[in-house]
């Protein structure tokens, strides 16, 4: 179900799923309330049923996650407010002065900016490995950039802007080799693009709950592999140790701190189990069949140009264009008033991509297929935009 646009008087098309995903499904948000109204106490902080209850709840979900994300210890699965809180956690509790750090020009500001206030803070250096002309990272160049107080690598699973799917495997390798902690942003990837954490040598797993997990907004979290030693870096009240005025350091509470969103932790569940029984394979396979409709379609146009969408193998379901002559913003708003089409426009809070693939300072307009699009919509996003271009 989506709204009509109050101009058009047509349903909105929404192809800014890589934002968030929407409509959320309808199973998922029933069972959220349902079952806040059944459990929604503050879970571990009384003896009572319910707030046992409501605090096995939330273990469950933790086991949930851990497994989905292929780490068998589910004490190191921490809740967090988004993906990029969760980074700030690792990123902060995890470096000591002197440290350097390697990361990507793929990155968005989730990454970019603590990394920007921890050397502005002269905590640490890093560098930013580029990547090639397709959008993708090579783990040599990775390897390269290590040195001996190099304290973490930290890379996105799949980037914001491009849609490229990096080698996490192969650069977990590299890491894994040379004894140094692999961080891994899958908030474009998780819920489309299977994450198997042990096996690829990742150390910590960045996500969030609301983009392709199918949750709510204000949940995401931390996946932490045993011996990966963060820091905390909030304290407050925990529901155990309360006795001590130092923060507890047993997992998961040593990273949590205050009373746990219960209502987004039921709503992670519930969107796990939604595109678990869908299947990542199919959701993935049917958002890239539209990607590649979208593609083929705008590759046609006169005017408009695709960046690294020659090739959508080793993708996710968006890509970024532009259009000769006219702003990514005003793009974006023409699709929005006139079409009633909603996209992303502008610098997708990672400046460098951009940078690099010459966009600046205006960015491009993204387009992202969700579970819910249709051939339909991808039709008319095409013909909006040959309309714009004049094509």
């Amino acid at each position: 179900m989506t709204d009509e646009h109050e101009r058009t008087g047509k349903p909105v098309i929404y192809l800014d799923n890589a934002a968030t995903s929407y409509p959320k499904p309808l199973p998922v948000l029933q069972k959220m309330l349902s079952t806040y109204m059944q459990f929604g106490v503050s879970p571990g902080r009384g003896g009572y049923d319910l707030a046992v209850e409501a605090e096995a709840l939330v273990s469950g979900v933790r086991r949930k996650t851990a497994r989905f994300f292929g780490s068998s210890d589910p004490d190191r699965v921490i809740f967090a407010a988004n993906a990029t809180d969760a980074l700030n956690l690792v990123l902060q509790g995890l470096v000591q002065p002197g440290d350097h750090i390697v990361s990507t020009r793929l990155e968005h500001n989730s990454v970019l900016r603590p990394l920007h206030h921890l050397r502005e803070s002269g905590i640490i250096e890093y560098d930013l490995v580029p990547f090639d002309g397709s959008g993708f990272v090579d783990p040599d160049a990775i390897a390269r950039a290590i040195r001996p107080r190099t304290a973490a690598v930290v890379v996105c699973h799949a980037s914001n802007v491009l849609g490229t799917v990096q080698p996490i495997e192969a650069i977990g390798r590299v890491c894994a080799d040379r004894s140094v902690p692999l961080i891994v942003d899958t908030a474009q990837s998780a819920g489309v693009v299977p994450f198997r954490m042990e096996e690829w040598h990742v150390s910590a797993v960045a996500f969030t709950g609301h983009k392709s997990l199918m949750g709510p907004s204000g949940i995401g979290g931390l996946v932490l592999a045993p011996g990966l030693d963060v820091r905390s870096t909030r304290f407050g009240g925990t529901g155990v140790d309360s006795e001590s005025p130092v923060h507890t350091q047993a997992f998961p509470y040593r990273l949590e701190a205050g009373t746990l969103n219960l209502l987004g932790i039921i709503g992670l569940s519930e969107g796990l189990d939604y595109v678990l029984s869908q299947g990542l394979e199919t959701i993935h396979a049917r958002e890239m069949e539209l990607l590649a409709r979208l593609r083929d379609g705008l590759t046609g146009l006169g005017g408009v140009r695709l960046y690294c969408a020659e090739d959508l193998s080793g993708h996710v379901g968006l890509l970024t264009a532009a259009v000769r002559g006219i702003s990514s913003q005003d793009v974006g708003t023409i699709l929005d008033a006139d079409f009633g089409i909603a996209v992303r426009a502008g610098l997708h809070c990672a400046p460098l991509v951009h940078a690099d693939i010459g966009t600046l300072p205006h960015g491009g307009v993204r387009f992202s297929t969700g579970p819910f699009n249709t051939p339909a919509d991808i039709d008319a996003a095409v013909e909006a935009m040959a309309a714009i271009a004049g094509a």
